[in-house]
């Protein structure tokens, strides 16, 4: 059999290179190689036995060795624990059918379409499998406990993020075409239920007495995603006004399940593995919650107000759409001059164009959206940091929590 270039000459499947499938007993990694963060030592490998905060195999504190001091930023604890799951995750990856891999590696922005490294790719800041990791580490246990969790949220947001992209018909995603673009519908809904398969299967597998529990958690945590989806379609259909309007408490609803959900699995699924009592699981599932509320505030700022070279989509993007956010909407319950002609301007059959979109920013901010906006994300996260303060967790495992928190604001202002 023909031998497969090394990680360091190819590291990504080629689209074109016809190659076999395992054989029988053997995983997809040894034959499909991916990105490498580097060698993959024991701390890295999901399942591996940690010990407890104080024991030898972390700081004191709860932390591995090697990690960000008590002043590190929310980048170096980012990038601390995307170096930590990288390999687990390019194994995860690389257990995927090869054209289903193919399409989960340029999602992940590790390749290009030809399966070759693209150097515009990118990753994403990788908060969800940040937080599996530090929930571990804030409960007392080693960091390699959370990296199961870590992999099966990063590879449950990418399926959600192929699958919105498609229901929204949205083309870009972090400035590359989406993958429905790149690949077609039908095969980009292939990849995503791939990838939401090995979410679970790799998660079920972990090598870890805690499994079940955290495969429970992340059920049901997919019932919340897809509720939350399914609220966000209806809302396109539903008025802007009157009868059967989406109220900001309606739609704070539906993006808890959407986008706090998620987060919350995630601090949750870390805190799980690494034995935590029940009560310490539910108040970081709560926590990440309000985190992923603050999250989804922004991200509606962004898409209205944010910079196109940062976002990555058009100015004003989420208006031109006809998108129910929640600046718009706290916009409109405000009332006045402003949020009645908003409201006119919206229920008009007529295409939003350049100019059109840039009233329709002026109004919501005229009537005090994007402040409403501003308060709830502020909100949302001193909500956040009080539940976090309140539960027992390693105190740099907390801060380094707090620090990755607080950057979230920093997206928008």
């Amino acid at each position: 059999m023909t031998t497969l270039p090394t990680p360091a000459t190819r590291p990504f499947p080629a689209a074109a290179a016809a190659r076999p499938l395992p054989s029988a007993g053997t995983t997809g990694a040894a034959t499909r190689p991916f990105p490498s963060a580097g060698a993959t030592d024991a701390a890295a490998r999901p399942g591996t036995p940690g010990v407890r905060s104080g024991g030898s195999g972390t700081d004191g504190e709860g932390l591995a060795p090697g990690s960000p001091g008590p002043d590190a930023s929310a980048t170096d604890v980012l990038r601390r624990c995307r170096a930590l799951v990288r390999p687990a995750l390019v194994d995860a990856v690389g257990r995927l059918h090869p054209w289903t891999g193919e399409m989960a590696a340029y999602a992940l922005g590790w390749s290009g379409t030809d399966g070759t490294p693209d150097p515009d790719g990118s990753e994403g800041k990788g908060v969800r499998q940040a937080l599996a990791v530090l929930g571990a580490e804030a409960v007392g246990a080693d960091a390699a406990h959370g990296v199961p969790g870590a992999v099966a949220v990063e590879l449950v947001h990418t399926f959600s993020l192929l699958h919105d992209d498609i229901m929204d018909a949205d083309a870009l995603r972090r400035r590359r075409p989406a993958v429905w673009k790149s690949y077609g519908t039908g095969p980009a809904v292939l990849a995503g239920d791939a990838l939401l398969a090995q979410a679970v299967t790799g998660l079920a597998e972990a090598r870890c007495d805690h499994a079940a529990a955290a495969v429970r958690h992340l059920c049901g945590t997919l019932n919340a995603l897809v509720s939350g989806q399914a609220e966000d379609l209806r809302f396109e259909h539903r008025p802007w006004h009157g009868p059967g309007a989406v109220t900001p408490e309606r739609y704070r609803t539906m993006a808890e399940h959407k986008t706090g959900a998620l987060l919350g699995c995630a601090l949750a699924l870390g805190a799980v593995l690494g034995g935590a009592p029940e009560p310490t699981v539910t108040a970081l599932d709560r926590a990440g919650r309000h985190l992923g509320l603050a999250f989804q505030t922004v991200d509606d700022v962004l898409g209205i107000w944010g910079d196109p070279e940062k976002t990555g989509k058009p100015v004003h993007a989420d208006l031109r759409r006809g998108k129910k956010t929640y600046p718009v909407l706290a916009a409109l319950a405000h009332g006045g001059p402003a949020a009645r002609e908003l409201a006119a301007l919206l229920a008009s059959p007529r295409q939003i164009d350049d100019a059109t979109a840039a009233h329709l920013a002026a109004l919501v901010e005229e009537a005090g959206g994007r402040t409403a906006a501003h308060e709830e994300a502020h909100r949302r996260l001193d909500t956040a940091h009080r539940i976090l303060r309140d539960t027992a967790l390693t105190p740099e495992a907390a801060r380094q929590l707090d620090a990755l928190c607080t950057d979230l604001l920093d997206r928008a202002w």
